[in-house]
Order: structure tokens, then C-alpha cells, then sequence
């Protein structure tokens, strides 16, 4: 082989080896030009520093792999054909820079001059180039006409890449399985090559799609296997990504630790094409957190990139999420009400339609603390009330809620409150598939609360409190529906939300994407109607007092509400409401934390004394302020907490042991409990966890029981067995290991023998077991405020009558004699209420609490 040959050969591989392994590649490519330099082999030197470019970008230094671009492009003269070579490399450097606009220039230049394989990679680049760009119609158009011929050619770099591409601009379009399809051709191709990086960059995409689909458990997965095999730019893009999904699962604070460290390492490494949207996901996850300066910062920042990038159209909703976070920080000032009139006006011009009337929210509240005039911001809105996207509907319902409440008018404030949740309720699940970008904040919060404050009487306060709750209780869908027509409409409406994003960042018309969610969100709406009325939200109408009261009998209901710091309690007895003013929420909240403390404290020592007198003087507190005022004078409690009192062990309060007490989400939860039919399968279910001392021999004495019983232990104790034996019987015990997820219980998990079982696992029940008793720590607390959406909730909401769980630790050893005593009561035929009210238990069992129909 000549030497001129055989050192393009080398060169070659050089440049495919700073995609596939660019550590390597980078100390190759220093090396070779250093001995090009010594030699004068100018054409030597410039294939080293165009390996060396690519490998810097991949190994995260973007700048320094440009200046080798910039350097290699100045010795190419006077070669046309190298310098179309180094233009065709530039071209993805400067897209990861942000710099689209000179990308394009250097494409163009380049175009014609190349041919066979360098010309198919100039398309690949081009095409990242123009979807960075925003213009995917183009991107998509030159990706598939270069298609075919990369097919068949010899290079699997340039086609992973136009495959990859191809996939995204397929999945922006909402054609999601032909997304799938070049995705997974991507991912065998580049596996097949030993593409390291290209196969994992493949994962992270196919990531993209079922985040996009709604299948949020399965993109964390696959996000997860992408990362270790990524480095630099497609990192920090893969990051990006993965906290997106995890804010869209709920998790903001996971994804706000993790934007913040890649956000960080963005700014240094010069990735800036990404940064203004990770800002703008940073600001969000703040303010999500409650960390509401940071949110300012944030979005500041945000804004100064955008503006950097000539990405004006982005501007309008930084200016909204800044509005927005001093709104909460409690500012209250004329500037601020300026501000926000001047937003709503900016947002407003720019096509931000949901934003603009947000912000006239903000406005009109701003107005009226300060004693000022309202009606003129919130005229423009009544319009939209009954046309228009649901999210501008329930804002529009909220400004007339205001003006009516600002002329007094209090009954028909209270009214178009009750308008604007029923749109809520209706297009629950639409909330969910919305974009990001599309709304600042979860639509309806502020709705809500103002329910609570119209509230005149102890009957108005309950139902106000049980629409809040229904919605609450609508956990974010973490996977997509069975039904393949609404999954395929869900996962269009979220296509299109980020469609019109971009369209309106970019000032384009967006009319036509506008009306088409309007399409969507309606056929929707219908198909909820369809489903089966266990499914369907509760929240179609308020809890009626005369059927609950007749449903409770002699048992009271207590039910606790939460007004900004105020704690009130709704109280029913023999058909009786009553509304009571039980201070400071703060308080409450700060012994509840005693409480856990002291649980804590006496697992590892029943006979703790500081324990011991921490958890009494606690639980005194509580009790007088709790349950003392109320006099229920009944022998059995249905109680519906709210916020941290969801963690209580309520039995431990002095004037509840030894009663009969059931907590719920909320009081019309109950009451479907109650409407449950028992279950006519008579099947027991015992599962033995791994690493559980006592759940071999907590097992064993159930079965003396229960001898017909399915016992699933050790090995046989795996998750699908598990879920299988579960679905449809009568009564199913769990000794295992439970991890809550405080950040988000949906994705709290109880551990099996091949790995865990999540939450939203158990949507996948065909028919719920009628009772479940979890011998597991933890597992009874719930989270998101009166989301209720732990293993608990979700069991109840699936149709489970009666839950027993543990609200703390459980102590191992006292577990298996305290169980047999409640199988055995429960055997005779003693409801789980009252059997667990009848056994007197040690410290590290008073977790254990009933939920549901009691």
C-alpha cells in the first residue's frame, strides 16, 4: 500500500475513533501532530487536529475543540476538498455551541465540494444543525433523502447519526412509532459496529420517545443506561432530558440536583446551544422546590442567554416564570403590578396565550391587596371562558371569580370557582400531557385555595375541600394508557403543545396548532366519559352531606383543612356539619415531626426515655389542639388529614387509643370505600420479602391461619409473581422491605426477590385485592400534599376496601405475634379498624394504621 494511502487509512480511522472511543482518540491525535509538526506533513497535521476537535467536543472541552477546527481549517489552504472536510466537522462544533447561524454558512460552504462518505457526513451535521436551528421540516426533508444511499454504504457512523436524527425529527412530528423504528435500527446498528457512544446516545433518544409517549418509568430506565456511555456535549443533552422527565413525573427536586450540576458544567465546558433551555428548566424545578429566589436568578439568567442566542421569542415566558417566583417570594408592591401588567402585555403579543392571562391573574390580585382597580386586567378574559384551550378556560373562570368576589359578591365568586374546577376535573388528564414550556405552573392551585377562602359554612368548606382533594388526587400519569386511541391522543397533544412552543418562540402563526389541541382535548374529554366509573375522577361533583352522613351512621368524621397557615377541621356527626378554627398549621406540623423523630429514635430501643417522653408530650400537644376542641364524642373515627397530619399514627393521641379510626384521602374516598362490594375471592396472599429477618417466620405463623393461603417466599417472592397472585384476592399480606419516595410516592416500592415493586406497577391490576395489610416500614405514608398517591393511595383509588400500613419504622422482631393477633381477628370476622384497635402494641409497631373503609 503506497504511504499517501496508507496514512489516509490511519487518518480515517483516527477521525472514527474520536467518535467511538475519544480519550483515545484525543491522545492519538496529539501524538500524530506533534510528529507531523517535526515532519512538515501539513496534511498529516490537519487530519490530527480534526480528530483532536471532534474528540475535545466529545470529551466535553467545545472551545478548545473549535480553536483545532480553526486551526486545521487555516492549513487546509489551498486543498479545497480538506477545507470542505474541516467545514463539515465545524458544522456539529458550532451547532453544540449554539452558533447555528455560522453552522449553516460553513454547511453551505461546504455542500457540492464533498462526495461518497464525507458528503453523508456533512448531511448528518447539517441536519443537527437545522434542527437546533428550529427548522425540523428541513432538517427531516435532507435526512431522508440521504438515507437510502447511506444505507447502503460502508460507513455505520455517518448512518447511526442520520438515523438518529431522522428518529427525533420523527418523534417532534408525533409519528412515534417510525421514531421507534429508525431509533431501535440505530441502536442494532451502532451495537453491531461497537459504536460505544453512538449505541448509548440510541438509548437516550429511544428515551426521548417514551418520555414523549408518557412512559416515564421506562425513560428513566433507558435514560439511565445511556448516561455512563456518554461524555461532554451528549451528556450534558442527556441530562437535559432526563430531569425534563423527572419534572414531568413530579420529581422536580431530583431534577433540580441534577440540572443544577449540569447547568454548572454547561457554563464551563461552553455547551451553550443547551443552556438557556437548562436555565429555563432550572428556574422551573426552583420554583417547583419552593425555592423561589433561586427561581429569579435563575430565569434572569435565562433570559441573558436567550438573548445572547438571538432567541428572542423565548424571552416573554422567562419574564412570566420571573413575574411568577416574586409573586411567591410574597413581593406585593406597585412595581410588581406593573410588572405584571406589562408581562401580560408582552405575553400576550407574543402568542403566549395561557401565560398572558396567568399574569393578568397575578396582576388583578396584585391590584386588589393594594386597594386598587381589577376589573380593566380581568375584562379581557371573560371571553374565554367557554372556548379556548381548558388551561385558558379554568384561568378565565379564576378572574371571574376575582371580580366578583372584588364587587362582593361572594356567591357567584364561589360559583365561577366551581365552573372553573369541573374544567379541571374534565381535562385532568390534558394537564398532564401539556409541554413545559407551554404553562409555568400546575393549573389550578391558586383556584383551589380561593375555593377554600369563599367558603362561608362548615357544608360549603367540605365540598370546596373535597374538590381540592379529587384533583389532588389525581397523580402525574407516569406510564400511558391502555387504550392505544387516547395514549396516541395524549402523546399527540404533548407533540403539539411543544410544536406551538416553538412556533410561537420563533413568531410564527400557530392558530392551526391551537385549534387542533382544542380537537384533541375535547376527544379526550369524551373518552374519559367512557371509561368506568372506578377510573373516572370523583371530582365530577361535591360530596353530598345527606348520603355521607347516612353512609357514616354513628362513626364521626374529621376532616382537616388547611387555609394558608390556618388549620380548620371540618367535623360530621349524626348528619351535623361543623366547622372549626384549630390555629396554626406551622405548629402541627413541627409535632408531627416530633413524632417521627421519637418513632425513630425507639426502634433501635423501645426503652429510650428521651424517646418515650418526646413522643408523649407531643402527642398531648396534638391531641389538644386537634382532637380536644372538636368533642366527637363517637365510638368509631373516619379522620381525612391533611398535609403532614397524613403521616400521624392518629392512635397515639390520647383520646383516640384504644377507638376504632380509619384515615382517608378524603371523605367522598371513604364513601366509594365503603360502596366497594366485598370481594367473592376467598384467596390468601403471603409474601415473604428478601432481607427481612422476620418475614420467613411472620409467614409461617400466618399460614396456621390462613393453611390454604398462597405463600410466595424467597425466590418465589419476584416481583410478577408477586403482582399475578395479587390481582383480584381477597385478602393479601406483604413481609418485605418498602422504600417511600418522599419526592414523589409513585415511586415508592416494596422489594421483592428479583427487585422492586413500584407504585404505579400496581395500576397494572386487572382487579384490586380486597384487603392488603404491608408489614413494611414506611410504606403507609403518603406525599404531594393530600395527593395521597403512595402504595396506600393507589391501592385505595384502584378499588382496595382496607389497607393496613405503617405510617413509620416498624420494629422486625415485634412484627410476627402482633400480625397472627390480626389475622386471627380478622379470620373471626372483626373489621381491620377494629381488630388493629383492640391489640395493644409496643413502640415499634404504632406506625400501623388503617386506611380506607375501615
Amino acid at each position: 500500500m503506497p504511504q499517501d494511502l496508507f496514512d489516509d487509512v490511519l487518518g480515517q480511522d483516527l477521525l472514527r475513533l474520536a467518535t467511538t472511543e475519544p480519550a483515545t482518540a484525543y491522545r492519538e491525535a496529539a501524538e500524530r501532530a506533534a510528529q507531523a509538526k517535526a515532519s512538515g506533513n501539513t496534511t498529516e497535521l490537519v487530519v490530527a487536529l480534526r480528530a483532536a476537535g471532534l474528540a475535545a467536543k466529545e470529551l466535553g472541552h467545545l472551545e478548545e475543540g473549535i480553536a483545532c477546527l480553526e486551526q486545521a481549517l487555516a492549513l487546509a489552504e489551498p486543498s479545497a476538498y480538506a477545507v470542505a472536510q474541516v467545514r463539515m466537522n465545524l458544522v456539529g462544533l458550532l451547532a453544540a455551541r449554539g452558533d447555528t447561524r455560522r453552522a449553516l454558512v460553513e454547511a453551505a460552504e461546504a455542500d457540492g465540494v464533498l462526495h461518497g462518505a464525507d458528503a453523508h457526513r456533512l448531511a448528518a451535521n447539517t441536519v443537527c444543525a437545522l434542527a437546533r436551528a428550529g427548522r425540523i421540516t428541513d432538517a427531516d426533508a435532507l435526512a431522508a433523502s440521504t438515507l437510502p444511499a447511506l444505507r447502503g454504504g460502508t460507513d455505520p457512523v455517518p448512518l447511526v447519526g442520520m438515523l438518529t436524527n431522522l428518529g427525533l425529527a420523527m418523534a417532534l412530528r408525533g409519528q412515534m412509532n417510525e421514531a421507534e423504528r429508525l431509533l431501535e435500527e440505530a441502536k442494532a446498528t451502532s451495537e453491531k459496529h461497537r459504536l460505544g457512544q453512538q449505541t448509548a446516545m440510541a438509548h437516550a433518544n429511544l428515551a426521548f420517545v417514551a418520555s414523549r409517549r408518557g412512559d416515564i418509568p421506562k425513560a428513566l430506565r433507558l435514560y439511565e443506561k445511556a448516561e455512563p456511555g456518554l461524555t461532554g456535549e451528549r451528556a450534558a443533552q442527556c441530562r437535559f432530558d432526563r430531569a425534563e422527565t423527572l419534572i414531568q413525573a413530579g420529581l422536580p427536586c431530583e431534577a433540580r440536583k441534577l440540572l443544577q450540576a449540569v447547568v454548572n458544567e454547561t457554563k464551563a465546558r461552553g455547551y451553550r446551544c443547551d443552556l438557556a433551555d437548562g436555565l429555563l428548566l432550572l428556574a422551573h424545578a426552583e420554583l417547583a422546590c419552593h425555592n423561589f429566589q433561586a427561581a429569579v436568578i435563575r430565569a434572569g439568567e435565562a433570559a441573558d442567554v436567550f438573548t445572547h442566542q438571538d432567541r428572542m421569542g423565548w424571552l416573554p415566558l422567562t419574564e412570566h416564570l420571573l413575574l411568577r417566583a416574586r409573586w411567591e417570594t410574597g413581593e406585593r408592591s406597585t412595581v410588581l403590578l406593573s410588572t405584571a401588567i406589562a408581562t401580560a402585555d408582552r405575553l400576550a403579543r407574543s402568542g403566549w396565550s395561557e401565560a398572558s392571562a396567568e399574569a393578568r391573574i397575578i396582576g388583578a390580585r396584585l391590584a386588589l391587596q393594594l386597594g386598587r382597580p381589577a376589573a380593566h386586567l380581568l375584562a379581557p378574559l371573560a371571553r374565554t371562558r367557554a372556548h379556548g384551550p381548558a388551561a385558558l378556560r379554568v384561568v378565565a373562570w379564576h378572574a371571574t371569580a376575582l371580580e366578583r368576589q372584588s364587587r362582593g359578591d361572594l356567591r357567584g365568586a364561589l360559583a365561577a370557582v366551581w365552573s372553573g374546577l369541573s374544567v379541571l376535573a374534565d381535562h385532568a388528564d390534558v394537564f398532564a400531557a401539556h409541554d413545559l414550556r407551554a404553562r409555568a405552573v400546575r393549573v389550578g392551585d391558586d383556584l383551589t385555595a380561593l375555593a377554600l377562602r369563599l367558603s362561608r359554612s362548615a357544608r360549603e368548606l367540605l365540598q370546596a375541600d373535597e374538590r381540592r382533594r379529587a384533583l389532588a388526587r389525581r397523580p402525574v400519569a407516569v406510564r400511558p394508557p391502555r387504550d392505544q386511541r387516547r395514549a396516541a391522543a395524549l402523546a399527540e397533544l404533548r407533540m403539539l403543545s411543544g410544536a406551538r412552543a416553538h412556533a410561537t418562540s420563533r413568531g410564527e402563526p400557530a392558530q392551526t396548532l391551537t385549534e387542533r389541541m382544542a380537537e384533541l382535548e375535547s376527544s379526550i374529554r369524551a373518552g374519559t366519559h367512557s371509561l368506568s366509573p372506578s377510573i373516572r375522577s370523583t371530582a365530577t361533583g361535591p360530596v353530598g352531606i345527606h348520603e355521607l352522613g347516612s353512609a357514616l351512621g354513628q362513626r364521626g368524621l374529621l376532616q382537616f383543612v388547611c387555609i394558608d397557615d390556618a388549620l380548620w377541621a371540618v367535623t360530621l356527626l349524626n348528619g351535623r356539619p361543623q366547622r372549626h378554627e384549630l390555629g396554626s398549621y406551622t405548629q402541627v406540623a413541627r409535632e408531627v415531626e416530633f413524632v417521627h423523630a421519637a418513632l425513630r429514635d425507639l426502634i433501635d430501643d423501645e426503652r429510650n426515655p428521651d424517646a418515650l417522653h418526646l413522643l408523649t408530650k407531643a402527642a398531648r400537644k396534638l391531641d389538644e389542639q386537634l382532637i380536644a376542641p372538636l368533642e366527637v364524642d363517637a365510638p368509631e373515627l373516619v379522620v381525612a388529614p391533611t398535609g403532614n397530619l397524613h403521616a400521624l399514627p392518629w392512635h397515639i393521641l390520647p383520646s383516640l387509643r384504644g377507638r376504632s379510626c380509619t384515615v382517608v384521602p378524603s371523605a367522598t374516598a371513604w364513601l366509594r370505600a365503603r360502596t366497594i362490594p366485598e370481594n367473592d375471592d376467598s384467596r390468601v396472599v403471603l409474601v415473604a420479602g428478601p432481607g427481612l429477618d422476620h418475614a420467613g417466620r411472620e409467614t409461617r405463623m400466618l399460614r396456621r391461619i390462613h393453611p390454604k393461603a398462597l405463600a410466595l417466599e424467597g425466590p418465589g417472592a419476584r416481583a410478577e409473581s408477586v403482582q399475578r397472585a395479587m390481582d383480584g384476592a381477597g385478602l393479601v399480606h406483604m413481609a418485605v422491605h418498602g422504600e417511600f419516595r418522599a419526592d414523589n410516592p409513585m415511586f415508592s416500592r416494596l422489594l421483592l426477590a428479583d427487585g422492586p415493586l413500584t407504585v404505579h406497577d400496581l395500576e397494572d391490576l386487572s382487579a384490586p385485592p380486597g384487603t392488603v395489610v404491608l408489614s413494611a416500614c414506611d410504606v403507609g405514608r403518603a406525599g404531594a400534599g393530600d395527593a395521597v398517591i403512595g402504595m396506600v393511595g393507589v391501592l385505595l383509588a384502584l378499588g382496595t376496601r382496607t389497607v393496613v400500613a405503617s405510617a413509620a419504622p416498624v420494629r422486625d422482631a415485634a412484627s410476627p405475634p402482633f400480625m397472627a393477633a390480626l389475622h386471627a381477628r380478622l379470620a373471626s370476622g372483626v373489621s381491620p379498624a377494629r381488630a388493629l384497635a383492640g391489640l395493644p402494641r409496643s413502640p415499634g409497631l404504632l406506625g400501623l394504621t388503617c386506611f380506607g373503609a375501615g
